[in-house]
């Protein structure tokens, strides 16, 4: 019954006009997002900017895109280049630092070589996971 009512142009006609629709929120997120996290232009400019693409949606966000495309990019690059160098370091200062797996590894060691016995292995593991 609703099949007859909704044809099918008109089905591909509201997915384009909602696609559109999507696509154009989305690029608005991205720039007021780049506009806020800059640290280069003052307040009165991230204003300025908000209010253009919010008063004049589909000008400001092609204004802006055009006339600071390239910064927006390189801002983004720099910004993800940032975050991964801080995630590996922070995975080489996790994986340098002994774990209670290693001190465990050591003392299996110590008690395998026969300098240490079985009591005060255990105490080494309780320890170490403690």
């Amino acid at each position: 019954m609703l099949a007859t009512d909704y044809p099918f142009m008109d089905i591909i006609g509201t997915m384009l006009v909602f696609f559109l629709w999507v696509m154009w929120f989305w690029t608005l997120i991205v720039v007021l997002s780049d506009v806020f996290s800059r640290q280069d232009i003052g307040g009165w400019a991230k204003a300025a900017w908000t209010l253009f693409a919010l008063i004049t949606p589909i000008l400001g966000v092609l204004i802006y895109l055009i006339s600071q495309g390239k910064g927006l990019a390189d801002r983004r690059v720099n910004s993800i280049r940032d975050r991964q160098v801080q995630v590996d370091d922070h995975i080489r200062q996790v994986a340098a630092s002994d774990g209670p797996a290693t001190e465990i590894a050591n003392a299996k060691q110590l008690l395998d070589s026969g300098t240490i016995d079985a009591t005060e292995f255990e105490q080494l593991k309780r320890r170490a996971l403690a």
